[in-house]
């Protein structure tokens, strides 16, 4: 009990800082508050167990040794390359994207984890809600104690948008390429990294088209 009371406490503090750094400190009690009821609405509905047990039924879900080496590379790089060495929340890139969101007056960077990133593909909108913010560490922490490192990277690969249609690299790879995720090339690896950043717009048929 003691121990689970400690953990608890240990959360709450990562979130007050990360709200911090992110928001300043009269938005804290609001923001933690709604951004709590969000998480439990969220999970009350369907549990984390749950929600991942019934994406990996899905006949496109692919393992991690499933995946080519030079994706698993190049996605770490692109979206989280401390992804080994930290809780789920990032401190370093944390404190950098708010330094640049400060510089620039509005929210033009984010700090993400991949964790981050996969608890609100799981979960939440899309929309740049304080209160989801905090929603999603909350799952974060969930996802950081119930799975390892490469659980979570696998997930994440399974349920990120790639363009037209298709959600997670099974798709992906034989949408755009005819192949399964092992038979990636370090080009077609990087074209589907690319891809995340802006699906619509820098999947391989409109980036390459464009581009021709």
């Amino acid at each position: 009990m003691k121990n689970l009371a400690r953990i608890i406490l240990k959360n709450m503090a990562i979130i007050a800082v990360f709200t911090i750094c992110t928001y300043g400190f009269t938005e804290i009690p609001p923001i933690v508050t709604k951004g709590y009821d969000m998480y439990r609405n969220a999970v009350n509905l369907e549990s984390i167990s749950d929600k991942i047990e019934n994406l990996k039924q899905d006949d496109s879900y692919v393992t991690i040794d499933e995946i080519s080496e030079e994706f698993k590379k190049q996605i770490l790089q692109s979206e989280d390359s401390r992804f080994y060495h930290h809780f789920g929340i990032d401190p370093i890139a944390t404190v950098r994207a708010s330094v640049h969101n400060i510089q620039a007056g509005s929210f033009v960077q984010g700090g993400s984890t991949i964790t981050q990133q996969l608890a609100k593909n799981l979960y939440f909108s899309f929309e740049k809600k304080l209160e989801r913010k905090v929603a999603e560490v909350f799952v974060v922490f969930e996802l950081e104690h119930l799975l390892t490192k490469d659980e979570i990277l696998e997930l994440y690969c399974n349920v990120v948008y790639y363009g037209e249609g298709c959600y997670g690299l099974q798709e992906a790879t034989e949408h755009y390429y005819n192949i399964s995720p092992d038979e990636l090339s370090e080009e077609q690896a990087s074209a589907l990294v690319f891809t995340i950043k802006s699906p619509n717009y820098y999947n391989p048929n409109v980036y390459e088209n464009a581009a021709a």
